[in-house]
């Protein structure tokens, strides 16, 4: 299986992070989920949510509230919407401010990693993000004085050096020669993956990722740390907020 296949569906945007629009066909479709030959809807996971957006086929179109994975990839109508008959060509819109705002947040979030991890050693330990916001756990024992600022100032000289943000796949032999390529307490990636996406803020971050990002760090906009909160001995949570 190659590493884009999901089920049936071949996932578009894990090649092409741009892309928002495009064309499949129906595979299997209930009020449930609708399953396509092919989508550019990024399902979720790593903190991720899913993309929302829309289905448009024979004049008719059906919102797209989420995505489900399980055997196959099922794209979740919103509740009452009509479901496009098996066979039917579709043309798919991912709705695009909110793909973009989580993108720029995502990459944020790789950003904040790469300047804990260099500057103090720290892995993360768990986060989640919304549109534009954010929150990143990290087992540090203790917070340095300026510990704060320090981060958002680091943070913010990364993303006006305009990194490039570069996506590859890798045999999982040769990814995880790669030193520091998990940079999560726990090793996140099953051992059933064989082809490792890795994304790499060039000279900054590279780790196993299966998210979507931006093209460069300047393209994130501004990192805001909002709080460092103490989430139990030995563990801090970060709260940042992006803006432009």
């Amino acid at each position: 299986m190659t590493y884009d296949l999901h089920g049936r569906t071949q996932r578009l945007e894990l090649s092409d992070q741009s892309l928002r629009d495009f064309e499949a066909v129906v595979l299997d479709a209930s009020p449930e989920g609708i399953v396509l030959s092919r989508s550019a809807f990024y399902p979720g996971g790593g903190g991720q949510p899913a993309d929302q957006g829309v289905l448009i086929w024979q004049g008719v179109e059906t919102r797209i509230a989420g995505v489900r994975k399980g055997d196959d990839l099922q794209l979740i109508p919103a509740e009452g919407d009509p479901v496009p008959p098996v066979g039917t060509v579709v043309r798919g819109a991912v709705a695009d401010a909110r793909r973009s705002a989580l993108m720029r947040t995502h990459s944020g979030l790789h950003v904040l990693c790469g300047v804990v991890f260099r500057d103090y050693g720290c892995l993360v330990t768990g986060g989640n993000m919304d549109e534009m916001s954010a929150r990143m756990d990290f087992n540090l024992p203790e917070v340095p004085p300026g510990f704060k600022e320090a981060v958002e100032d680091a943070c913010n000289a990364e993303i006006a050096a305009d990194r490039r943000i570069d996506v590859r796949v890798l045999p999982r032999t040769e990814a995880f020669a790669i030193p520091d390529i998990i940079r999560t307490a726990t090793n996140l990636v099953p051992e059933t993956v064989q082809d490792v996406r890795i994304v790499d803020i060039v000279g900054l971050d590279t780790q196993a990722d299966g998210g979507t990002h931006v093209a460069s760090t300047k393209q994130i906009g501004h990192i805001k740390v909002a709080k460092v909160e103490s989430k139990g001995k030995g563990f801090r949570r970060l709260r940042i907020q992006i803006s432009d």
